[in-house]
């Protein structure tokens, strides 16, 4: 029976990690792309307001995916500590520390989503408000979210070169793979400084840097997916180790 957990259970946390991974990028990307890339204007408040009203059913969709991506994320973090446990138990856990933390940051700021829509309502109390203050606040809201999800990259970019190091030690995992995860967190941790000390820099370079990190996550999801963990490697390092 142990032999049997040995053999079976990498494999199984390997694929359900992977199709994780996969619905993180893609409800991660449309977010980004066409439900806030949709609605939000940079620098034009007053246009980001009218679309706020005429899709705020989107918008609350795209909050609800927001935090449906934080319990994915969590579960995923578990997982990626499940796999990595054997070359570092120390290591696997400082990154699962760093990981949880990020969530728990971007969840938070997610609550500035929903505070976008508040002066855009109905209510007798904003009427002492012009209209532009009231769409001003709204940005407002919306740009603190985009300052928060940077401060949460900034400890995600704490979590991608340590799992990166221990995917790369593994023996189970192809090295090349450990390399590539190292993207993410170079791309991140630039990033999130960037929006702090050259937000200018930061704001027109995001997507150039978000580009590279899809490539290092995107290449760890496909392997679990597809070929998960050296099941004899595996094996022989948790037989070690124990």
């Amino acid at each position: 029976m142990t032999n049997r957990t040995i053999e079976t259970s990498p494999q199984v946390y390997a694929r359900i990690g992977g199709a994780l991974y996969l619905i993180i990028i893609i409800l991660g990307a449309m977010e980004e792309l066409f439900i806030r890339g949709g609605i939000v204007v940079p620098e034009d408040a007053m246009t980001t307001a009218i679309n706020l009203r005429s899709m705020e059913s989107l918008w609350r969709w795209g909050i609800a995916s927001e935090l449906f991506l934080g319990i994915c994320t969590i579960v995923l973090t578990l997982i990626l500590y499940v796999l990595l446990k054997p070359v570092s138990r120390d290591l696997a856990l400082l990154a699962t520390f760093f990981s949880l933390l990020a969530i728990a940051v971007e969840t938070t700021y997610s609550l500035q989503l929903v505070e976008a829509l508040y002066p855009l309502g109905d209510a007798t109390y904003l009427k002492v408000f012009t209209p532009e203050q009231l769409n001003a606040m709204a940005s407002l809201s919306i740009k603190a979210h985009g300052d928060g999800f940077g401060i949460a990259l900034l400890f995600f970019g704490c979590f991608f070169p340590i799992a990166g190091y221990l995917i790369f030690k593994s023996g189970y995992f192809p090295k090349t793979i450990g390399i590539l995860y190292l993207i993410p967190g170079l791309s991140y941790l630039t990033s999130s400084f960037a929006l702090i000390l050259a937000p200018t820099f930061a704001n027109r370079y995001y997507f150039v840097m978000a580009g590279p990190a899809l490539i290092g996550e995107a290449s760890l999801c496909l392997w679990l997916l597809v070929k998960g963990v050296d099941l004899l490697k595996w094996e022989k390092l948790v037989l070690e180790a124990a």
